[in-house]
């Protein structure tokens, strides 16, 4: 047994908090149209680094919604910074963000933490100061934890998924299970 699954193997017999404690997101809301300018203000929030499919539109919406458009408009006249990070290729993401004005990064390979961390240089903030704001605890809130910034995880806009994605699914939903059982969240899926 290699060194890596050795110390793997302890913390999770250690009853799994240091490794489990990157799946545990900040908060968690339906939906990002609960998250108001004024409740980041009241966090110290001053940049928002979001997710894009599943957490502001469909997966497979092409283009912003009205409702989308206000949310970042509010932001915006609050003088908070908005970057969609995502995983998707180029094009997906420029043809959504473009009409928002909004900043992107495309094949962000989350969760890795480059990219999270190369955005949070680009905004000039400190990590106490940007949320992260995702739908998967695989990528959005196990990178954005690992960086170093608060995280909120939202509910999935829709059930369906792209083919990588129903993995992560599968595994998201054992993290949860194992998470409640442990008494580490209470919000139900």
């Amino acid at each position: 047994m290699g060194k890596d699954a050795k110390y793997l193997r302890k913390m999770i017999s250690r009853g799994g908090q240091p490794l489990f404690k990157y799946f545990l997101p900040n908060q968690h809301v339906k939906s990002v149209f609960e998250i108001t300018p004024a409740k980041l203000k009241e966090m110290g929030i001053k940049g928002v680094i979001t997710d894009l499919d599943n957490t502001l539109v469909a997966w497979d919406v092409k283009d912003a919604t009205p409702e989308i458009f206000t949310w970042f408009k509010a932001l915006k006249e609050n003088d908070i910074k908005v970057t969609i990070i995502s995983n998707n290729e180029k094009e997906r993401v420029r043809v959504f963000s473009e009409p928002l004005e909004a900043s992107y990064v495309y094949s962000a390979r989350k969760p890795l933490t480059h990219a999270f961390k190369r955005v949070a240089k680009q905004m000039g903030l400190k990590k106490n100061e940007i949320v992260v704001i995702g739908d998967q605890l695989m990528t959005d809130v196990l990178g954005g934890n690992r960086a170093g910034f608060s995280t909120i995880l939202v509910v999935p806009i829709v059930e369906t998924d792209g083919k990588i994605t129903r993995f992560n699914r599968m595994m998201e939903r054992r993290i949860l299970k194992w998470m409640r059982k442990k008494g580490m969240i209470t919000w139900e899926d």
